[in-house]
Formats: structure tokens, sequence, C-alpha cells
């Protein structure tokens, strides 16, 4: 997040889309976080409050639901905005980028809260009762006709991030190999393919990275069915918290990757670090 508060990084549409991932990948660390000690107090028997347990099994796994969403969708207009900055190259006009994407950061949080918004409504907790213990469980129990809906939107949100980030990388790579031939004659064509792809390959391992570590969410999504042993529960939990890794790897996917917002990053730590220096050498 400190990394793109910069306001280098902030003069293009790119920069405010990674903006707004950061915050949607801090807000996601901190609920997740938050439903993890609920989660683990309410099963130790420490947590019995029906009314807040009903809130937070209401509104928690929602409000997840709509940040990863959210942040999928951040991520893809990242790649878009590369693409159309490679097509536009001398033409691509950097206020009118974050123009669009001020408003883009705007309509998507609309966007996936109206098509999730119908998830709280099928929530509710039920009781286990055990020889050794009892247990509260938070369960979605989805009619047919919303049962399909929901597995269509949630493949939607899924999948369509991806296939935008892999075709961004495409164009994007082509086009600079195109650029390169034209300049580069001396080169074959495949030649500078494979240097391009050799260059931006954690372009593409980065969605591919990302997919693997959310597929336990989609495949839970398709695969849910009654829990019949406390083991059940716990290969459950185990995919449900795996599938949100891919949110908070920002810093994994778009900052090590790039000499640029490396450069931001250890200027902005400086920046703090001289900061909070002077601070305590004036308090001393």
């Amino acid at each position: 997040l400190i990394t793109f508060i910069n306001k280098n990084i902030r003069e293009v549409g790119c920069g405010l889309y990674l903006l707004g991932s950061s915050i949607t990948t801090l807000l996601t660390t901190i609920i997740f976080g938050l439903k993890f000690c609920i989660l683990v107090f309410a099963q130790m028997a420490l947590i019995s409050n029906r009314s807040f347990l009903k809130i937070q099994c209401l509104l928690l796994d929602f409000i997840l639901r709509v940040c990863l969403n959210i942040d999928q969708w951040l991520n893809a207009c990242v790649a878009i905005e590369r693409a159309i900055t490679i097509i536009k190259a001398a033409r691509f006009h950097k206020k009118k980028s974050k123009q669009i994407a001020k408003i883009v950061i705007i309509i998507i949080p609309i966007v996936v809260i109206v098509t999730t918004i119908y998830d709280p409504f099928y929530r509710r907790l039920i009781d286990e009762e055990n020889e050794d213990d009892k247990r509260i469980w938070c369960i979605v129990n989805y009619s047919i006709g919303i049962k399909i809906f929901n597995s269509i939107i949630h493949t939607f949100h899924f999948l369509a991030p991806l296939m935008i980030n892999i075709t961004s990388v495409i164009i994007l790579i082509t086009k600079k190999t195109r650029h390169r031939s034209n300049i580069q004659t001396g080169r074959s064509y495949i030649e500078h393919l494979k240097e391009q792809i050799h260059q931006h390959k954690h372009l593409f391992t980065a969605p591919v990275i990302l997919v693997i570590l959310g597929l336990p969410r989609l495949i839970l999504l398709f695969v849910s069915t009654c829990m019949k042993s406390t083991d059940d529960a716990w290969l459950f939990l185990v995919g449900y918290f795996i599938s949100f890794i891919p949110s908070m790897l920002t810093f994994v996917v778009f900052i090590l990757p790039s000499k640029f917002y490396k450069q931001q990053l250890r200027q902005t730590l400086t920046t703090y670090l001289t900061q909070i220096q002077r601070r305590f050498q004036f308090i001393m």
C-alpha cells in the first residue's frame, strides 16, 4: 500500500488500480483475520453470542467475497492498461487514463456488489451437537435456481479477469515483438518473440499462480456437500483459507518484478524512516 500511495505512481490509471487493489487486499486481510479468530473462538465456545455470530455470518463472508472479486477485476484492469500503453505508445494520454481509472474504480465495486448481494439472504447458523461438544456453524443454503446463478456468477468473476490478464499479456508481448522486429531487422521475429516472452515471463506466471491458488474456492463451489465429519470440515476450511492467498500477493506479483515499483518502494520507505528518525531526534 505504501508503494502505491506515491504520487508518481498515481499519475496513470495503472497506479490507481494498484492502489485500489492494495486497499482491497488490506481490507481482505483484516476481515479474513477477524473471521479466522471468530471461527476459532466460536469453536472453542469462547464466543457464544448468537446475535454476534449471526451478524458476522451474514456480513463477513459477503464482504470477503466482494473484496476478492474487486481485487481480481482491478488486477485485470492493470493488465488492460499495460496492453493499451503498448498499443498506443506515444499516443497514450496519462490524464485520460487517470480519469477513466477513477470511473472504473467506482463502477467495479458497484457491479460486484449488485451481482453478489443475494448471498447474505441465504446464510444462517446451525448447531452441531456431538457427544463431546457443541459447535455453531455458518452455512449457506441456496435454492436450485440461486445455486445455478451463484455458480455462473462465481465462475464469471473468476475466469473473466483471468482471460483478460492472459489476453492482455499476449497483446503486450506480440506488439513489443513486432516493434522490436521492425527496428532490429537483423534478427528474426521468433528470436524477438522468445526474448520478449523471457523478459515478460512474470506476467504469464503471476496469473497462473493466482489461478492455481484460487482454484480451491472454485472447486469448493461445485463439490460442496454436507460435511459428515470434522475431517471434512477441516478439509473445506483449508481449501477456503488457501483461496484467500492470491489477494494477499500484490507485493509479489506487481512490486518485486518491477524495477520502477521497487525503486518507488525504497524511496517511500526511506522517506518514512527519515521522518521517524527526525521525530525521535526532536523528542530526545
